[in-house]
């Protein structure tokens, strides 16, 4: 065995902890393990409504809202005691860090629930929002607005994937701006107008930063901007349980739904596919920050981060109190990242994974005109190809179809929902059965979608064939493409046979596709 494969292997779970949230309207904890390689896998979150702002941000927290706040730590102090959490971790924002009982109820915490509450300042949360967006968004070398909308803050890191250009922490969050501006409902031309003054106030720091790091995509985390999203999504048809991480959507969609939105009273506002009933009170003011935004700053898009201060709690542990993660397994990309991640956990074939790869970007680069593929597609082959053995994770019988369910639910980070379907069914179809309108699951799927499934998993079947040995026999190959054939030509260290039947056997669906006769042969031993 190698030292890598030593080195993956020997990679385990050494610390359970939990990072508790204690926002403004909700209090939200994540359950992880933290892993030898300083990743973490989530276990289990608990949210809870709080509402910790009725009765105004920055006044004295009312009863009724102090005891939910308590009751509310007790349930999540029950979740981490089942789960046998070693360190907890609990942070506090603007609401608890202005009240004026915030200590008291800080030290009742302590007293009665045996949680010890951080209450951090707003730059801080600013800097550990930064970090999850970081950590669960593919960024690029340009710079992002990334802006969480709380209860009582509102957070803004202008950040690319390396490093943060600007942050900051302002208190126009949702509750607070409720709460103050008392806005009519349906809200009034007035009350939109009277609200769009304030935000020019106090954007002004951030209107001078986007000056200097301009750009036009905002990425939006936390409740607020999850909400927005999904009823969205609902507009355009898409299911409820999306995965919001990475999704996208345009100023105009976003000012299509806002012109519908405003215009509804709570009982109407209720109805609406996707809205969270227990933000229908104060979500409007959010609604008129992010059409704010847009037109103020000129930004052309929002994606979704669902992560957020929880997990930059968590980051934050790792950097500061368990020291760097090891650069030999450190990716700046999350996608790469998060796709190791998950093959580790699998305890993923990894020669036979790394070498089907090698084999079928090859054949990608010279199918990639015929078959109308992309760049994006060859990332998404590469990935599919990693972890398409880690179904053996679960049984080693239809391990592709546990590939399937292994890679749909695994929450990888930096992926639309649609790549991570494309990967997860080009992994399942890298044995048995090509793609079939009775699978459920490929089904439902858009043509467009199917489509680049069948194209990708032609090539990976081909390449998984190719090592049917799992013991590298191929070790370079060549392909010409003409208008009627694909004529794969491999170096072998030993005998070819069993390869050459492992490709041949998996080669219908790359005939199908390419309108091409697929030939499989050695043309030499390798190395002579």
């Amino acid at each position: 065995m190698s030292q890598i494969q030593n080195h993956f292997n020997s990679i385990v779970p050494i610390k359970r902890i939990a990072a508790i949230d204690l926002g403004t309207n909700s209090f939200h904890v994540v359950i992880v393990d933290i892993y030898s390689d300083r990743s973490f896998r989530r276990i289990d979150d608990l949210k809870e409504m709080v509402e910790l702002a009725k009765g105004g941000v920055g006044k004295q927290l009312a009863d009724d809202a102090f005891e939910r706040g308590i009751a509310a730590l007790k349930k999540i102090k029950v979740l981490c005691d089942s789960y046998e959490v070693e360190k907890i971790l609990a942070y506090a924002t603007s609401a608890i860090r202005e009240a004026e009982n915030g200590g008291d109820f800080i030290q009742r915490s302590i007293d009665e629930v045996g949680i010890k509450i951080h209450a951090i300042p707003g730059s801080m949360e600013a800097e550990l929002i930064g970090y999850a967006v970081q950590h669960g968004i593919k960024l690029g070398e340009e710079p992002s607005l990334l802006v969480d909308i709380g209860g009582g803050s509102v957070e803004f890191i202008i950040a690319n994937k390396n490093e943060f250009k600007f942050l900051t922490s302002l208190k126009i969050g949702v509750s607070r701006m409720a709460d103050i501006f008392q806005p009519a409902e349906p809200i009034s031309a007035k009350d939109i107008e009277r609200l769009e003054k304030h935000y020019t106030s106090e954007l002004k720091e951030v209107g001078e930063a986007l000056g200097k790091y301009p750009t036009q995509t905002i990425i939006g985390s936390s409740g607020t901007m999850q909400t927005i999203a999904l009823m969205i999504a609902a507009r355009r048809g898409q299911p409820s349980d999306i995965m919001l991480n990475e999704l996208a959507f345009s100023e105009e969609e976003f000012f299509d739904f806002e012109q519908m939105f405003l215009k509804l009273n709570p009982g109407q506002r209720r109805k609406v596919p996707g809205m969270d009933e227990r933000r229908i009170s104060f979500i409007n003011t959010g609604v008129v920050l992010v059409g704010f935004l847009l037109r103020k700053f000129g930004m052309k898009e929002i994606k979704i981060s669902t992560s957020a201060l929880r997990e930059g709690i968590i980051i934050r542990y790792l950097k500061k109190d368990l020291g760097e993660i090891p650069s030999k397994v450190e990716f700046s990309d999350p996608r790469r990242r998060s796709v190791f991640e998950l093959a580790r956990k699998c305890n993923w074939h990894e020669v036979h994974s790394r070498h089907v790869t090698k084999i079928a970007l090859i054949l990608f680069d010279s199918l990639q005109a015929d078959l109308n593929l992309n760049s994006k597609d060859r990332e998404l082959l590469e990935y599919a190809a990693l972890l398409h053995d880690i179904g053996y994770h679960i049984a080693h019988t239809a391990h592709h179809k546990h590939a399937l369910y292994l890679i749909r639910n695994a929450s990888l980070k930096g992926f639309t929902q649609n790549e991570i379907e494309v990967m997860a069914h080009v992994a399942r179809y890298h044995r048995r059965s090509t793609p079939k309108k009775r699978h459920t699951e490929f089904s439902e799927l858009t043509e467009f979608i199917k489509s680049r499934i069948k194209r990708l998993s032609a090539i990976l079947r081909v390449a998984d064939g190719l090592d049917r040995s799992h013991y590298q026999n191929v070790q370079n190959l060549n392909v010409e493409v003409t208008d009627t054939t694909i004529d794969i030509q491999i170096q072998t260290i030993d005998e070819p046979n069993l390869e050459i039947w492992g490709a041949m056997r998996k080669s219908l669906l790359l005939t199908e596709v390419s309108k091409k006769e697929v030939i499989v042969r050695r043309v030499n031993r390798y190395g002579s």
